[in-house]
């Protein structure tokens, strides 16, 4: 966090109470939110309290030990990130501090308390091209040159957004290229502004924009399930909630190794470590499907599991949220993954009950709800203030207890969010995977996007999807038949329905995400696959027509072949050659 760089302390109180990560202090000169530092060891704390002459404070660190009658000292500043080049390929706590440069101060993997580090290095040299020449005007958030970040990302430095007021402009008295700190000046304004690389942010504060836009572009995840059924737009918001065990994180994953964004910001919010460091081991050695670098140079990493201190999950997600905003003004589609928002409101609940606040629905606070739609709401795709358009996607998992989408966090996401993939136990249990429930799941989107659709892939892109979901459907309701007679019982062309189906649920909406082929799938592919299974309806309900009996229909040997199009890397020529046999094998029978 930036108040690691030694903000002058503005007034000091005594500690007067602690209640693990709440601490209350008396004679603090402080405002709300700001980060003060607690205890002989110095804490970070947030004030999330004032009455009075007493302060509350939640403490982002352990607080065994630490006693009334040690003193408080307040920074005068709110909690805020580091914003500039290094963001990238860097791994951090919930409180933005570097967990690399932290490990090798201390020569340890164990963070002893108190330490503390800036988000990015004050020290590394970055080559600076600028893009404006001195006599040029430029206004908040214009870009004034560029830096070469990581291999992937070129970091575009701004004109801070509170720099100048809105709509002003100023002329740019010197800019120069070379190799600058973050905090050297490269350019300076007629008004004796300085612009450095390095900007600071409060996290609970969005960053301003010109306006906010309906989004009209998929983030295509080449997820067949989710591209086909249920796709998300570039600055859409999603959740996937789901029981242990169904799935959320590898589906998170998968959206970050593969979805359509120019930057993935992974926000790990008390979820177990071991699936952080699956994360942490995975990502560096992944190839970017892109530009064949490493995934880790377009991304950002926020590691907070389950056994860090409460409160600092409290801050993760805004401090993810925030990282993705910077990038997003410079002109960015930005994807970020929350795991698990179920984990932050359970932060959230314990600090509240620490404060003896009134329990909402199952001790939830009460503004559970406000403070889910505050974080939901600074996703979108935007007009930035420089005129520049980008784009963040928020996309939470949740982890209701037991599988119950009934529970507050659930609830109050679904009315926030606009895309819901339900994931299932059932299925995950049968290895259906991704054990995404599509009677249950189902997204705001799809209207916006298929004129996308219809021009980017092919013309009946929404019709083809219709006959799937119909089918789906039906099939749905003919299974509680089954359950009471048995499949035998049903007349031919219901029999038939359910074989259809069956594809559709082998070979459409599964998909293996360890195969090196299967792993991801165009757009193109998922209608080519589903093209395939309606042939499969079309000339089957045909020849039923003409009397062939439906064992035979079923029997025939270029059928099964469906299941085998994901894995397929020619997957154009060989369902066309797939199409034509199903055609001619099933003509040949009447």
């Amino acid at each position: 966090m930036s108040q690691a760089t030694g903000t002058d302390t503005t007034g000091t109180g005594v500690i007067q109470s602690v209640s693990g990560p709440v601490v209350t202090a008396r004679d603090l000169d402080a405002r709300m939110n700001d980060v003060v530092y607690v205890g002989d060891e110095g804490l970070m704390g947030e004030v999330i309290e004032i009455e009075g002459n007493v302060t509350t404070v939640q403490v982002y660190e352990e607080t065994s030990g630490v006693a009334p009658g040690e003193p408080v000292e307040n920074t005068g500043e709110p909690l805020s990130v580091d914003l500039g080049p290094g963001v990238l390929d860097a791994i951090y706590d919930g409180v933005q501090r570097p967990l690399d440069v932290l490990e090798d101060k201390m020569n340890s993997p164990y963070l002893d308390r108190g330490v503390d580090a800036p988000g990015i290095d004050f020290e590394e040299e970055w080559e600076f091209e600028p893009t404006v020449e001195a006599g040029d005007e430029v206004g908040r958030g214009d870009v004034v040159g560029i830096v070469e970040e990581t291999v992937s990302i070129d970091h575009k430095v701004m004109v801070p957004p509170d720099a100048l007021e809105e709509d002003e402009t100023a002329e740019v008295a010197s800019v120069e290229s070379g190799s600058f700190t973050v905090t050297d000046a490269v350019a300076e304004l007629d008004d004796g502004t300085e612009i450095t690389m390095h900007q600071e942010w409060p996290v609970r504060e969005a960053r301003p924009s010109a306006s906010k836009k309906t989004p009209r572009t998929p983030l295509v995840s080449g997820q067949r399930i989710l591209d086909g059924l249920f796709p998300i737009a570039k600055g859409g918001t999603a959740a996937i909630p789901g029981p242990f065990g169904s799935g959320k994180t590898v589906t998170q994953h998968q959206l970050a190794k593969w979805a359509d964004a120019d930057i993935v910001v992974y926000v790990g919010c008390g979820e177990r470590g071991n699936e952080m460091t699956e994360v942490i081991e995975d990502f560096p050695e992944l190839e970017d499907p892109k530009t064949g670098n490493p995934l880790m140079a377009r991304t950002s990493l926020i590691a907070n599991t389950s056994n860090m201190p409460v409160a600092a999950r409290e801050s993760c997600i805004y401090t993810g949220i925030t990282i993705a905003e910077y990038y997003r003004d410079m002109g960015y589609d930005v994807a970020l993954m929350a795991d698990s928002t179920s984990r932050w409101a359970e932060a959230m609940r314990e600090i509240s009950s620490r404060l003896e606040e009134m329990p909402g629905e199952e001790g939830y606070p009460a503004y559970l709800a406000a403070r889910l739609a505050q974080f939901y709401e600074r996703a979108g795709y935007f007009e930035n203030v420089n005129g520049t358009e980008g784009s963040v996607s928020a996309i939470g998992a949740v982890s209701p207890p037991g599988g119950d989408f009934s529970e507050p966090v659930t609830q109050n996401t679904l009315r926030i969010v606009k895309t819901f993939w339900a994931l299932d136990a059932d299925l995950a249990e049968r290895r259906h995977f991704p054990s995404i429930n599509w009677n249950e799941s189902y997204s705001l989107y799809r209207e916006q996007l298929d004129p996308w659709f219809v021009e980017n892939v092919a013309d009946d892109w929404p019709e083809k999807r219709q006959w799937a979901v119909d089918v789906l459907d039906e099939e749905t309701e003919l299974q509680e038949i089954v359950q009471l007679v048995g499949k035998d019982a049903l007349p031919e062309d219901q029999q038939l329905t359910l074989e259809i189906a069956r594809y559709l649920r082998e070979a459409y909406l599964q998909q293996n995400a360890f195969h090196p082929v299967d792993t991801f799938c165009p757009p193109e592919k998922t209608y080519m696959i589903l093209t395939t299974i309606q042939t499969l309806s079309e000339e089957a309900f045909e020849a039923l027509d003409a009397g062939v009996p439906v064992e035979e229909i079923i029997d025939i040997d270029s059928a099964p072949r469906i299941n085998r199009i994901g894995v397929q890397e020619d997957y154009e020529e060989y369902t066309d050659e797939l199409k034509a046999e199903i055609t001619e094998e099933l003509r040949a029978l009447y």
